[in-house]
């Protein structure tokens, strides 16, 4: 990226919204997005290897920093919808650079724009990069442009506001709906209405019925099994896809 380039993302930075907002140690991202204990280090600050640095895919270098933002948060999620592709991820980093200067943002991909008014800006980043087939957001079918099923999946687990279009909650496994992550409750802490997961599961293992904790708690059925299904997703990283 030109130095230009960096000064005005830097300007951009420099107006807090919610994505800069500061809410994860590095290992939570782990535990919370159900990764191989690491990943998260990987993609957001880089690592190091036989004495050379890898740089990371998130960020635009690597700082150190521990303290993970919720747009970084928010873009390793969508990772996560890749990690199954047969690609590394690492080859996703030239793309979202590109973006970045595209769209004039420090999160492009932890807002609405790219996937839905800016598919053709998406598609020509894709393309001036020659990003890999399996890690790509928006194709050409019949047509059209459309997402990718990954990317589509991703965005189905987002819900965006506001004029920006900022990822306000998120989904952190796709198919487990009602399991939902919004940075302004319960310290980011997965939940299901407003109960967190880790509590109903605690529950469970000291043998509290389901029934019980439905009562307890005014949920529903499907919501208190919910949590324990991403629980479980959560005590065995990757081998379940999101």
């Amino acid at each position: 990226m030109s130095k230009d380039g960096s000064r005005r993302l830097s300007a951009v930075s420099d107006i807090v919204t919610l994505l800069d907002r500061p809410l994860y140690a590095i290992p939570s991202v782990d535990r919370l997005l159900a990764l191989t204990p690491g990943t998260a280090r990987r993609w957001i600050d880089g690592y190091m290897r036989s004495g050379r640095m890898y740089p990371p895919v998130i960020r635009i270098e690597s700082t150190g920093d521990e303290v993970v933002t919720w747009g970084e948060f928010v873009e390793a999620r969508l990772l996560s919808e890749y990690r199954a592709a047969g690609v590394p991820l690492a080859r996703m980093r030239p793309a979202i650079e590109k973006l970045r200067e595209t769209f004039n943002t420090m999160y492009p991909l932890a807002r609405s724009h790219p996937f839905v008014a800016g598919r053709e800006l998406v598609l020509k980043a894709q393309e001036s990069v020659r990003l890999d087939h399996g890690l790509l957001l928006v194709v050409i079918r019949n047509d059209q442009l459309v997402l990718t099923d990954r990317a589509n999946s991703f965005v189905s687990s987002a819900d965006f506001t506001g004029d920006e279009g900022i990822v306000e909650r998120l989904r952190p496994v796709s198919r487990i709906a009602e399991v939902v992550i919004d940075p302004l409750r319960q310290f980011g802490e997965p939940v299901v209405r407003s109960v967190r997961t880790e509590i109903i599961a605690e529950q469970v293992r000291a043998g509290e019925s389901i029934d019980a904790i439905v009562e307890s708690y005014e949920l529903s059925r499907s919501q208190v099994e919910a949590a324990i299904q991403y629980e479980l997703v959560r005590e065995s990283p990757d081998t379940i896809a999101a």
